[in-house]
């Protein structure tokens, strides 16, 4: 890696002070920085100012209430792993925020920064002279998806943990802004696009993520190429709610497959029946029908397509043995 470009590192104290900030020109927001700092020394943008949201005191802390869970941005993803409101009732948003990095990436990487994380792929998170030399790419100073050189979108993978679980659970963010506070929907911060993956409109940053109460079982596994540290090569959450045998509630989220993290549609054609082989089987085709991985990692975009539907069957098929006496 190279060395750090020059910055002006600014460290608000209150909500207001990091809006006006962002009207900076060239100005980031950061917290814990594990993606952020890597990216500046492969040369991958240039910020003037970074904007250190971690003196704020609205973006912490984590609180179990009537309304759900509270999530305060700039949480530690060890703490939000340790937390017994997290890891009892929520144990798939624990799961996950254990499977991020390793250790010193959990202690200084936050929940706005996971949910915020880049785009990555093969053609992109490379030295700044291995990218000149392929004439850059359209994510960073190109024209071109060297994934797929014939489209007009970038393919780079969302690669964040925290978002499958959060997805599968109905979470919901409150985003500050020049224009005040607005709350949506979780899904609604992504657009399938490596490049322009964000939905924040300039000037914006994460507050807080609320979940609803009463949780369905859910759980979360990811394969990746190494058993610690690495991204998700494919993420999957899945929600279920049984009323005897049959499936009466079901989400599935994935993450690391496509250029936005989501919910998988159609799983209402399987609700009614038994979590058998049969039922296993129509969900991983539903979701090999929806994934779409490209050649952005090391390793083929078939095999992430076939992982994917096997994690979200073998969780499903788990959660559907611990339900039943």
């Amino acid at each position: 890696m190279d060395g750090l470009p020059e910055f002006r590192v600014l460290t608000p104290r209150s909500v207001a002070a990091a809006v006006a900030a962002g009207a900076r020109p060239g100005s980031r927001f950061v917290a814990g920085g594990t993606d952020l700092m890597a990216n500046l020394r492969h040369g991958i943008g240039e910020p003037g100012t970074l904007i250190d949201l971690r003196d704020i005191p609205e973006l912490h802390g984590i609180a179990a209430g009537p309304l759900g869970l509270s999530l305060g941005a700039a949480v530690r993803l060890a703490e939000l792993a340790e937390h017994p409101a997290v890891a009892g009732p929520y144990p798939a948003l624990a799961a996950a925020a254990l499977a991020v990095g390793g250790p010193a990436h959990r202690e200084a990487g936050t929940i706005g920064g996971n949910l915020c994380l880049d785009t990555r792929c093969l053609f992109y998170n490379r030295s700044a002279w291995w990218r000149e030399a392929n004439g850059y790419c359209m994510k960073h100073r190109g024209d071109i998806c060297h994934v797929a050189p014939t489209g007009k979108r970038c393919h780079a993978a969302f690669s964040g943990d925290l978002a499958a679980p959060l997805l599968a659970h109905g979470a919901e963010v409150e985003i500050a802004g020049p224009h005040g506070l607005r709350r949506q929907p979780l899904g609604d911060l992504y657009a399938e696009d490596g490049a322009a993956h964000l939905l924040l409109a300039p000037g914006e940053f994460l507050l807080r993520v609320l979940v609803p109460p009463d949780p369905w079982p859910a759980a979360y596994a990811k394969a990746r190429a190494r058993g610690a540290i690495d991204f998700p090569l494919a993420g999957v959450a899945v929600a279920l709610r049984l009323e005897g045998t049959g499936v009466t509630g079901l989400r599935v989220a994935l993450t690391g497959t496509n250029s936005r993290p989501f919910l998988l549609a159609g799983t209402d054609a399987l609700l009614g029946a038994p979590v058998d082989a049969g039922w296993r089987e129509r969900l991983g085709k539903l979701v090999q029908k929806q994934v779409s991985p490209m050649r952005t990692t090391l390793l083929a975009a078939q095999y992430r397509r076939r992982v994917a539907a096997a994690l979200a069957e073998r969780l499903a098929g788990h959660l559907a043995d611990a339900a039943t006496p």
